[in-house]
């Protein structure tokens, strides 16, 4: 079984309201007000492609720029979490303009520009998160901040001959077909590498006095947990801890409206328990399975060449 596209370009695919069709045919994402990136290599269509089900299990956000929904929602609720209380939230260039003391100074690719902290003086490439959330007091000066990474789920194979289907649209002749599935091997290849390596370069800021945050789709989030095979301890908010934020969609909506994005759970932890439960030896498979599995296939091997010869 494939999976289900069911969301393009903020609407739930089965919506044929005018309302979303004059969205899709703009070609513009609804949450960042510009033209969607996702592009098919085959045919060069811009698909729009929000949210997709896997066959057994719930609805996964897999672009990043559907969490940015709601005026960057999950920012201000960030924002709040971590300096306690509501706050406005600026890009860099209306921070002179934005009075007050109760102020965020934005930093992010989708808002102003991202910051990078350099791995050492000759390399400039370095460390990022893609968020920078700098409270600053009334004269700029900055008294606090929060990094937050933004991860939602990549795609392995390809999910395009679904998009052409659904559109009623032929398949370009130059598409190789493949099956689409999620690429749940990313959580142990590169997010939480990522969290361990960028979680250490934040706690040792002092002004990163509430430590890293990670904002991801709930499904994302309980991959993760069932990767490490270990429960993590909860911990207060303070320098070097890592708190999850995990978020869906509502179920349903009206014709013409956009799903709002659901608050759904948060854990803070430490750096420290992600890479104790990372490195855990608990639930790996049973001693001898992998030696078992080899056999097994050379086995195999071995009886089909005999039936051949």
């Amino acid at each position: 079984m494939s999976l289900t596209i069911t969301e393009t370009f903020g609407y739930p695919a089965t919506d044929t309201s005018s309302i979303a069709q004059i969205q899709r045919k703009s070609l513009i994402c609804p949450f960042i007000k510009k033209e969607c990136w996702k592009k098919f290599r085959a045919g060069g269509l811009v698909n729009g492609t929000c949210v997709v089900k896997p066959p057994m299990s719930a609805e996964v956000i897999i672009c990043p720029d559907r969490l940015y929904a709601e005026n960057f929602k999950i920012l201000s609720e960030v924002a709040k979490e971590a300096f306690g209380r509501e706050m406005s939230l600026v890009g860099p260039s209306d921070m002179n303009t934005v009075g007050g003391k109760d102020k965020v100074v934005v930093f992010g690719k989708r808002w102003g520009r991202e910051l990078r902290v350099p791995k050492n003086n000759s390399d400039m490439q370095g460390y990022s998160a893609d968020w920078i959330l700098a409270h600053v007091d009334e004269d700029g000066k900055l008294q606090e901040f929060v990094p937050v990474e933004v991860q939602t789920m990549d795609t392995t194979g390809s999910y395009q001959g679904e998009w052409y289907k659904m559109n009623n649209l032929e398949l370009p002749a130059e598409c190789k077909a493949t099956t689409p599935s999620m690429n749940w091997e990313n959580v142990n290849k590169r997010i939480i590498p990522q969290l361990l390596t960028k979680g250490n370069v934040f706690g040792r800021e002092a002004l990163c006095r509430k430590g890293l945050f990670f904002v991801c789709p709930t499904p994302v989030y309980n991959k993760l947990i069932a990767r490490l095979g270990a429960v993590l301890t909860p911990y207060p908010m303070r320098s070097g801890t890592l708190t999850f934020r995990c978020y869906g969609l509502a179920a349903t909506c009206d014709p013409g409206q956009i799903r709002p994005l659901r608050f759904e759970e948060q854990l803070t932890t430490t750096i420290e328990n992600l890479k104790d439960a990372f490195n855990s030896t608990l639930r790996l498979p049973s001693m001898g399975l992998m030696t078992q599995t080899i056999q097994r296939a050379l086995d195999s091997a071995s009886k089909a060449r005999k039936k051949s010869s």
